[in-house]
């Protein structure tokens, strides 16, 4: 029971306490980058979450075997090979999300969400836990850039998924697509989550 109540615990902290966009503002490039659309939000969170699975299980794996001085460039190998393998699949399964996502999914190897969870958590804890803070962060990531996405989506093009939810007289805010839009919704988000952080 112990084992289970720390597994929920480290979960929830991922996707609520220590949101990795909201909370502790990090992989802000795809956030502000990659969010114009509810599709392409939840691409980008089902790579990085893919990433991190995959990079937390085999550094808890090997971190008694690490050499502490070798420690960033092996994480960095580690998360590399699961970083091409998501660019792979997604190049040949969804080209449209691959072209849609560009850069940002090689980026993920320097994303400093899953380096900082390969250092700080993973080399640290057994792999049952280490896959708990992946789910975590991989769940808050994915659910903060949908997020981001449906409002600035709908503001900016008046579409949810693509379809259209106002009709043909909806004037869409332009600047919501646009970085500026990017950057107001996520300032407003976070402060929004600060406030209710504060008040519960």
């Amino acid at each position: 029971m112990g084992f289970l109540f720390r597994s929920g615990e480290i979960f929830i902290k991922g996707v609520w306490r220590e949101n990795p966009t909201f909370r502790l503002v990090l992989g802000m490039c795809p956030s502000l980058a990659i969010s114009t659309s509810v599709v392409n939000g939840f691409g980008m969170g089902m790579a990085a979450t893919f990433v991190l699975l995959g990079s937390n299980i085999m550094v808890s794996l090997v971190r008694n075997f690490t050499p502490s001085k070798a420690r960033i460039p092996i994480f960095i190998i580690i998360i590399s090979t699961f970083v091409t393998i998501v660019e792979l699949f997604t190049e040949a399964f969804t080209p449209g999300l691959h072209k849609a996502l560009g850069i940002f999914i090689p980026l993920i190897v320097v994303n400093c969400i899953i380096l900082a969870r390969a250092e700080i958590f993973a080399s640290r804890e057994p792999i049952l836990y280490s896959i708990a803070d992946a789910l975590g962060m991989g769940v808050g990531f994915t659910l903060a850039l949908m997020l981001i996405s449906a409002i600035r989506e709908v503001l900016g093009n008046g579409t949810i998924l693509g379809r259209p939810i106002f009709g043909p007289d909806y004037d869409p805010a332009i600047v919501m697509i646009l970085a500026p839009g990017a950057f107001l919704t996520m300032g407003l988000l976070i402060g929004l989550m600060n406030y209710i952080t504060r008040k519960r």
